[in-house]
């Protein structure tokens, strides 16, 4: 692990840090660090760590280029073991301000962004994180089955928006998106950091780190709050707002979710999966999903509404990998001769 620090001695000890991991996305990370230069009525006592997760562009060159004129500290940190996860958890490693703010390197921050995050987390100790909207940047033309108000497809390409109302993440059983969220520094000493397990390795679309962070948060009673006014814009490439890329995404959200919920046995609405009834390992509830998203998606194609028949046919992807991935761990555990029968299951569906 390499790391430099532009100031060589930083007396005072900030209050919260923007923490950024990186991967060969150096033009779009000079963006984002142009628009934290950007950020109005903060407090000086902030900074920003990137975490560059092994990059072969010009990113470490760029970081420090772009830290000469910077209003805040601006460190830097080589991560060599690949994974986001790894890199958030150096990151949280080499923090001790008492709010870690999480964004992306792919996006523009409003300028009211951080002291929407921190004033949300100061004025308010009940609440232990925040999360606000995430809004798209097209780097192509929406396709026109995807849908211009909120829906289950948005979180394929990372977009969010509750609408301009605050409320409790608790209370509508959501979580903020990992490109925008501040969280206390003692939530993570309490619950830990992010779980390499279910972070994205190589090109295989498997996640879920924060969506497990969140898991056990919950278990320890935090309490969490949307936040309108803490808005950035992420850039969508074109080449994920394709049907393809969509169904990948969504078949490994399914595979994602059945190893969490191998983890931590209930589901988002309260359902407890270790009293479930199952066939092949595979709970009984989810194949009737596959039945009834079979029968909305050809409905709705049936109707001409692309919008809805896209929406379904991907429920329906995700609950056919949720499946293979239940039964295969089912599977697993049965021994060698039925390890066996798991793995081709697998590498059939994949």
């Amino acid at each position: 692990m390499t790391a430099w620090n532009t100031v060589c001695s930083i007396t005072r000890r900030v209050t919260a840090t923007v923490l950024i991991c990186t991967y060969n996305r150096v033009e779009r990370l000079v963006e984002t660090l142009d628009s934290l230069r950007r950020q109005e009525g903060v407090p000086d006592r902030w900074d920003v760590l990137i975490v560059d997760n092994n990059s072969t562009d010009r990113t470490a060159e760029t970081v420090q280029s772009c830290a000469a004129g910077f209003p805040v500290p601006l460190r830097y940190v080589l991560e060599r073991q690949q994974g986001k996860s790894h890199a958030l958890n150096t990151g949280l490693g080499l923090t001790a301000s008492d709010l870690v703010i999480f964004t992306d390197d792919d996006v523009r921050l409003t300028p009211g962004w951080l002291r929407a995050a921190m004033d949300a987390l100061q004025n308010d100790p009940r609440i232990d994180y925040v999360g606000g909207p995430v809004r798209p940047i097209w780097g192509a033309p929406a396709p026109a089955w995807f849908p211009a108000t909120a829906s289950n497809l948005w979180g394929t390409v990372a977009v969010l928006d509750y609408g301009s109302e605050e409320f409790e993440f608790e209370a509508r059983r959501r979580v903020p998106l990992g490109a925008n969220m501040a969280v206390r520094r003692r939530l993570v000493e309490q619950a830990g950091g992010f779980s390499p397990a279910f972070g994205r390795r190589g090109a295989a679309l498997l996640g879920q780190e924060q969506a497990e962070f969140f898991y056990r948060t919950r278990r320890l009673g935090a309490r969490g709050r949307y936040v309108p006014a803490m808005a950035v814009e992420h850039h969508v490439p074109a080449s994920r707002l394709t049907r393809r890329y969509f169904r990948r995404w969504w078949w490994w959200k399914g595979v994602s979710r059945s190893r969490l919920h191998a983890l931590h046995p209930y589901t988002d609405t309260g359902v407890q999966l270790d009293s479930t009834p199952r066939v092949l390992g595979v709970p009984r509830f989810v194949l009737g999903e596959l039945l009834e998203h079979s029968r909305k998606a050809i409905a709705a194609w049936l109707r001409g509404r692309s919008c809805e028949a896209a929406e379904q046919e991907m429920l329906l992807i995700y609950s056919m990998a949720y499946a293979v991935e239940s039964c295969r761990e089912f599977l697993d555990h049965r021994g060698p001769a039925s390890h066996a029968v798991a793995q081709r299951l697998l590498k059939k569906f994949t």
